[in-house]
């Protein structure tokens, strides 16, 4: 579990599209206060689902080849396989020139930046949640023996190491302002160019571990 755990929360606080819209969010006026209730909704969720997951389990791990244990590999499975057509088809889509030649739009929410509120900034924490790599960190919950201190300090590692991309983001911009906007807004431009080949390497990963695992418990 632990394993699993740490390789998902490394791959959500790596995702390209939230981390890019951390980034905007902290360069606009108020950018800590809205960055850091965008944080808390976001972190909120993850605390949340896992406290959900945990109270349906009693924080036992159901029996092997059981109805729950069974479902929550298949979950796993099918988000795997998803993260991995997913994969394939941002390739896909980049080896034919689709996305190159397509021009980015600018969301209409960046030219109101400077209006967000933090309910808003909220919201966003709460829909740029890699929901798909989320669930499966969930799924993952349902196998875990919640018992112990060592238990408990995982899944809160697991908590922040998939907010922890956002926190460094956040700190910085709250004890070196100038310097942060000028070495974020340069991260940015980087994601910007790179953001295909990320979004693949991670769902093509993730997926295909998830995959394994499952099959592997499934039919072990």
């Amino acid at each position: 579990m632990l394993l699993e755990l740490f390789l998902i929360g490394l791959a959500i606080t790596l995702g390209p599209v939230h981390n890019t819209a951390f980034i905007l969010l902290l360069s606009s006026q108020r950018g800590v206060r809205n960055g850091l209730a965008f944080i808390l909704a976001w972190l909120a969720t993850l605390v949340a689902l896992i406290a959900v997951v945990v109270l349906l389990t009693g924080g036992k791990p159901p029996k092997h080849h059981t109805a729950p244990s069974t479902a929550a590999l298949a979950v796993k499975l099918a988000l795997g396989t998803g993260m991995v057509l997913f994969a394939e088809h941002r390739r896909r889509r980049r080896r034919s020139g689709a996305v190159r030649t397509r021009p980015r739009k600018t969301p209409k929410w960046q030219a109101r930046l400077d209006r967000v509120t933090p309910a808003t900034a909220a919201a966003l924490g709460l829909l740029l949640l890699p929901w798909g790599a989320t669930a499966a960190g969930a799924a993952t919950v349902v196998n875990a023996h919640v018992s112990s201190a060592a238990s408990y300090t995982a899944l809160v590692g697991y908590c922040l190491l998939a907010t922890s991309s956002l926190l460094a983001m956040e700190l910085y911009a709250t004890w070196s302002p100038e310097a942060a906007k000028r070495r974020l807004n340069a991260l940015r431009e980087w994601i910007n160019g790179h953001q295909e080949q990320v979004l693949v390497t991670l769902a093509l990963f993730l997926g295909l571990f998830l995959m394994a695992r499952s099959i592997y418990g499934l039919v072990g």
